[in-house]
């Protein structure tokens, strides 16, 4: 990325610098002696001449007017024309006013500031690049966040790019070329100047980027999947906004260009519904974190261990190893059970006593049952409920509710094993056993005699 912009670099300064002979560029003959001369480049017509050493002043004077005044003046005679940047132009009527330059020719002392500035452009650049950045790196180091280690050095190139642009286009400007070398360097100034800014702009987007992921990952949050696909989809957005910028400062129409792309996009989104829907219900997923890859869930009426979180669908591999793609969009709209996300799990039975079972033994029983669950650590004492609660059809119906601590499956099924095994001791040591269905059949008369009589 460097060469590249060094490359330009250097192709805009010699297009700035080209030769171009006096007849190509200004095809009005020469001035009559008592004629004023020209100027920068421009042509200033006066409809009456005036003897020179009477306007001798009035010339020099002209010659000091701002670069910025020039470019404004040109620009309105010809729109094309493209201005330099402003902070360029009054850098140099401020070094030219601080030197009190007012020839309207090249003089030893023009060659000298412009000399400067390239040279003072080299001096600054090692300045901070040697010594700012490097004290900004060191003080980076000692801070807490991580975010000032990536953006520091990712902004280093761009700045000392900028600072030599600077200086050599300052030095361009304060030289009096001729008028198509002047439009060369306003048009290098333009596209170098946003050049650079935009390569600083994206350097340090892109570091903040690069921060954003990282702490999405280390915070294992669901977005960190996506944070590579957002940052080349968010930069090339702002490449494009950058290079529309561009082509606009240059005197290039971009409205026909936008108004194009917006019929485009319109027809492209109507053709890409599915696909859109897909994408916004991945970033929903992505933001919500309703589930990670690697959890158990329950999508509608799939449930299965989650195994790929992509851009179009998810993924889910079934209990039976089937594997399942659900598309993103119906995961948005779907009701969704995050099966690996309890804090605890409840188990709620009835155990069925055979009805000869007396008042007395159900107290007994019932003691005996709550004392056997809260005597296990890995039970919520405060969750426990046993209590005799219906007569059922063919058992005394006990109600037994209590919360496992441990929210993992197979721990939760050891222990409600563990408990179970403990009632089935507590009521055989009563005497009592537990109820099954049965049905009591009563004849009476003469076919209950008959029946009788055959035994």
């Amino acid at each position: 990325m460097k060469r590249f912009f060094l490359f330009v670099l250097c192709s805009l300064t010699l297009a700035a610098t080209a030769p171009v002979s006096r007849a190509q560029s200004d095809p009005t003959p020469p001035a009559d002696p008592a004629t004023p001369a020209e100027t920068s480049g421009e042509d200033h017509h006066h409809p009456a001449a005036k003897p020179a050493t009477a306007h001798q002043d009035e010339m020099a004077a002209q010659a000091a007017t701002t670069t910025a005044a020039v470019a404004a003046v040109a620009a309105q005679k010809n729109p094309a024309v493209v201005r330099t940047p402003d902070f360029l132009e009054h850098l140099v009527d401020t070094v030219l006013e601080l030197f009190n330059v007012r020839s309207s020719g090249n003089t030893t002392t023009h060659y000298v500031i412009s000399a400067l500035f390239f040279v003072g452009a080299i001096l600054l650049r090692r300045v901070v690049t040697g010594i700012i950045f490097k004290w900004l790196k060191k003080f980076a180091e000692k801070t807490e966040t991580t975010l000032d280690d990536k953006l520091f050095p990712a902004l280093e190139s761009p700045v000392a790019t900028f600072v030599m642009v600077t200086g050599i286009f300052a030095a361009l400007k304060v030289l009096k070329l001729s008028e198509t070398a002047d439009r060369s360097i306003s048009y290098g100034s333009t596209v170098a100047f946003s050049l650079v800014l935009f390569w600083g702009l994206l350097r340090a987007f892109g570091a903040i980027i690069d921060h954003a992921a990282e702490v999405a990952r280390e915070k294992q949050l669901g977005i960190a999947a996506f944070m590579p696909w957002i940052k080349k989809t968010l930069i090339t957005v702002f490449v494009v906004i950058g290079v529309l910028l561009t082509a606009q400062s240059l005197g290039a129409d971009v409205k026909a260009f936008l108004a194009g792309l917006g019929i485009g996009g319109l027809a492209f989104a109507l053709a890409a519904q599915d696909t859109i829907a897909n994408l916004f219900g991945s970033i929903v997923v992505a933001i919500d974190q309703p589930f990670k890859v690697g959890e158990a869930v329950q999508i509608g009426s799939t449930v299965g261990i989650v195994e790929d979180i992509g851009l179009r669908s998810t993924k889910i591999r079934k209990l039976d190893k089937a594997l399942v793609i659900i598309p993103n969009k119906a995961v948005a709209s779907e009701s969704i059970t995050n099966l690996s996300r309890f804090t605890a799990r409840r188990v709620e039975q009835t155990l069925g006593l055979t009805y000869d079972t007396k008042p007395a033994q159900m107290e007994a029983v019932l003691q005996d049952i709550r004392e056997a669950i809260q005597a296990e650590p890995e039970v919520d004492k405060n969750s426990v409920v046993v209590a005799f609660t219906n007569f059922g059809a063919s058992s005394l119906d006990v109600l037994v509710v209590y919360m496992t601590l441990s929210p993992d499956f197979l721990p939760h099924l050891k222990l409600k094993e563990r408990l179970n095994l403990k009632f089935m001791q507590v009521v055989a040591a009563r005497g009592l056993g537990f109820a099954f269905p049965t049905q009591t059949v009563q004849l009476d008369g003469e076919i209950a005699r008959k029946l009788v009589e055959k035994k």
